[in-house]
């Protein structure tokens, strides 16, 4: 879950509906080229191993709110991991490894033996396709993996911070994508403006959020509804 506090409680939005929202920006992105069809890929899935774990409210009795997708507990939040992982694989074998790579990056400099084991599994799951792919494949993967984080920060960045707001801390400054920084800018609560060159023509987002009180009851639930725009154009 992502999770941000609200007056009445938290609003809670599911990993994989973020997903998805990653998956429109791979397909309308222009800024560096064009994505391959297995980046597309790896923006939509990269989350689908949270469906399971999104079906209910797990709270965190300490904090007293929802466990987000940050403090999740570990060994549930890796095998969610290892599941959606597989499950991209299956689709697509390059998107399986972009994917793999993200989620090793979560876990640089840990010494948590659990996640230490996650590593080495996906870093042998990484060897095995890499043996499989072409000289091309392979090459595509730093410059892939970069991709994958810029789609992923883009949904974040809605996700995370109010409609028409820039207030969360990992993206005031920016979304760094190699030498660019992007910074989006909110026209209003519902457009959403890039600079010319950066997205293809305008696109909706919908974002489906649920509402839980301070125990994690169900209080309601909504959408975002979300234009982004290119300044100059708006569709």
């Amino acid at each position: 879950m992502i999770v941000r506090r609200i007056e009445e409680g938290f609003l809670l939005i599911k990993q994989h509906d973020h997903g998805k929202v990653s998956g429109q920006f791979a397909d309308h992105w222009l800024l560096g080229g064009r994505p391959g069809k297995s980046l597309r890929t790896a923006a939509w899935w990269h989350d689908v191993g949270w469906e399971e774990l999104d079906q209910r409210v797990k709270m965190d009795p300490e904090a007293e709110e929802p466990y987000s997708f940050i403090d999740y507990p570990l060994s549930e939040k890796l095998t969610a991991y290892r599941h959606g992982l597989d499950h991209v694989q299956q689709l697509d074998p390059l998107a399986g490894c972009l994917c793999s790579l993200h989620y090793a990056t979560f876990f640089q400099g840990t010494s948590e033996p659990e996640a230490l084991r996650f590593l080495q599994e996906e870093e042998d799951r990484q060897a095995r396709l890499k043996q499989k792919m072409s000289q091309e494949e392979r090459s595509l993967l730093p410059e892939g993996l970069a991709f994958l984080r810029l789609c992923d920060d883009l949904s974040l960045f809605l996700c995370l911070n109010p409609p028409g707001h820039n207030q969360h801390p990992w993206y005031k400054e920016g979304i760094h994508y190699n030498d660019w920084t992007l910074v989006p800018h909110w026209n209003n609560h519902s457009e959403l403006q890039f600079a010319p060159g950066i997205i293809d023509d305008p696109f909706p987002i919908a974002i489906p959020y649920q509402l839980v009180n301070g125990q994690g009851q169900h209080i309601g639930k909504g959408t975002y509804e979300i234009d982004v725009m290119t300044k100059g154009r708006n569709g």
